[in-house]
């Protein structure tokens, strides 16, 4: 019994070791480690292609600007440490770079990093608040990036492919994409005034993009971002440009002269939120300013004593007035030295004022 109980035991031990001795033996045949086979890529889409094609076009003309806050604006800013970043766009090969006027607001020293890495100062050349758009220079350079190709915003459609290329969060020449979702949108600028005709996009716009380009499938410049309306801060698929045409009448006048005029009449206009409490379809005159054009012209504000609405500003060269940015369209096209024909609306009468058109903004 036993000696049975010793054999199956022996048998036992023996089949252990061969199984061992098996697997052991399979693993060491086994072929050593290799990487995975590379499945071949298909041909870019046309759609890529394109994509690939503006952004390798437009991309060394963008640049990261960068500036010291100044202390009563970086209380303000939630920037780090005091310090904006934003972007800027190539314009001329005499070193002048476009960018939003609320990037070099109150910033100090100005430095601005190219797509090459390289890193320059920078000097404030002109500014426009009422179109929240600057210029800036570098310095003398051997070597200047293209500037970049301008296009045009007077022929864009809603639904046509975008591009957006900046600078969000820090994150250098980053691309974004979308179309052109509605055309003709309005945005207050820190001028006080409105910008007319400003391109709406889903092309994400983040902090920081702020200055760059908006680009059609061409790679042409067709806006310069400035805005996002978001409740947190990031994009939200709501993204605003300053069309192209504005920027290429603005743009020079800055480099030239610093300034752009500010066509006016003279009047304080009251909010388009009291218009609308009062159910007035115009621009209600609050004043005349002393010695401007609109007072020479007998241009009547309002009698807070009596409580009284004084003139309305309903039309403007035959073309109705139902805001204050149908007023100023109006008077950028006539410009500074021209003169408005204006509807009024003073009590139950409609009267029409010739008026000359100034700068407003010249000290």
């Amino acid at each position: 019994m036993k000696r049975n109980y010793r054999v199956r035991l022996a048998l036992a031990v023996c089949f252990l070791i061969v199984c061992m001795a098996a697997a052991y033996a399979a693993h060491a045949l086994l072929p050593a480690s290799v990487p995975r086979g590379v499945e071949p890529r298909h041909d870019l889409t046309e759609a890529e292609k394109v994509t690939i094609a503006v952004f390798e076009r437009a991309s060394p003309s963008v640049v990261q600007i960068a500036g010291n806050v100044e202390e009563e604006s970086a209380k303000r800013a939630k920037e780090e440490e005091g310090t904006k970043s934003a972007s800027g766009i190539v314009w001329d090969a005499a070193g002048d770079i476009v960018t939003n006027d609320h990037v070099v607001m109150n910033a100090g020293d100005i430095t601005v990093r190219f797509a090459s890495g390289e890193i320059v100062k920078a000097k404030t050349v002109g500014i426009a608040a009422n179109y929240d758009l600057a210029v800036i220079r570098v310095g003398d350079r051997d070597h200047l990036p293209p500037p970049i190709t301008v296009g045009t915003s007077a022929d864009l459609k809603v639904g046509q492919f975008a591009y957006a290329i900046g600078n969000p969060f820090g994150f250098d020449l980053t691309l974004t994409t979308g179309v052109v979702s509605a055309l003709k949108r309005r945005l207050p600028s820190n001028g006080g005034r409105e910008i007319a005709g400003v391109i709406q996009t889903d092309a994400a716009i983040n902090p920081g993009n702020s200055g760059g380009p908006l680009l059609d499938s061409s790679g042409r410049l067709i806006g310069v971002n400035t805005a996002i309306v978001s409740v947190g801060g990031s994009s939200a698929g709501i993204g605003f440009a300053i069309p192209v045409d504005i920027v290429n009448r603005i743009v020079p006048q800055l480099i030239s002269t610093g300034r752009v005029p500010a066509p006016g009449i003279g009047i304080e206009a009251a909010s388009e939120a009291l218009a609308t409490r009062l159910g007035i379809d115009g621009v209600v005159v609050v004043r005349s300013l002393p010695g401007s054009p609109a007072a020479r012209a007998g241009l009547r504000g309002m009698d807070p004593a009596r409580r009284k609405v004084g003139d309305i500003i309903v039309g403007a060269n035959g073309k109705p007035v139902r805001g204050l940015g149908d007023l100023t369209d109006e008077l950028d096209r006539v410009g500074v030295g021209g003169r408005v024909q204006l509807t009024i609306k003073r009590g139950s009468r409609d009267i029409s004022l010739g008026i000359d058109v100034i700068d407003v903004d010249r000290p």
